[in-house]
């Protein structure tokens, strides 16, 4: 899992790091995907809220993930909203393996547009984002050639 190649990330609109999404958001620097997980049911619970919505538990601590992805569905954006990503760029829903349901919207890089298609297998890689002291990492998805 590595950073996309490009001399400078493109702008892009930062979260703002809190104590439930800073494992998420920082993984990256260590190369791994980061989810919350209730360690009393093992439900990941994405987005982060401070009570797990299936036992109702408080243990919750960040687990890393395969980092393996099949894309559910996608759209290609052709509208210079804001400054940003080379048009035109994919927006993408992507399923990860380790939980039915557990999805993430995300940014598909590394794939011509004609040859994307639903259900095709992805891997996560990380564009960095330096804001004030924190380093951020963008969780992107790629096609996967090992699989």
């Amino acid at each position: 899992m590595t950073e996309p190649a490009s001399d400078a990330p493109p702008f892009r609109i930062l979260p703002r790091l809190t104590d439930l999404n800073r494992a998420f958001w920082t993984g990256g620097a260590e190369g791994e995907l980061r989810f919350l997980r209730c360690n009393g049911c093992g439900y990941y619970n994405h987005p982060p809220t401070p009570i797990c919505p299936i036992c109702h538990g408080k243990d919750l601590a960040p687990h890393t993930v395969s980092g393996k992805a099949t894309l559910h569905t996608y759209t290609v954006n052709h509208q210079p909203w804001m400054p940003g990503p080379e048009l035109p760029y994919v927006v993408a829903i992507v399923k990860l393996p380790e939980q039915e349901g557990l999805r993430l919207t995300t940014n598909l890089v590394g794939a011509e547009l004609d040859e994307i298609e639903i259900g095709m297998p992805l891997r996560v890689v990380f564009e960095r984002h330096d804001d004030g002291d924190d380093a951020i990492y963008l969780p992107l998805f790629e096609p996967d050639p090992d699989r």
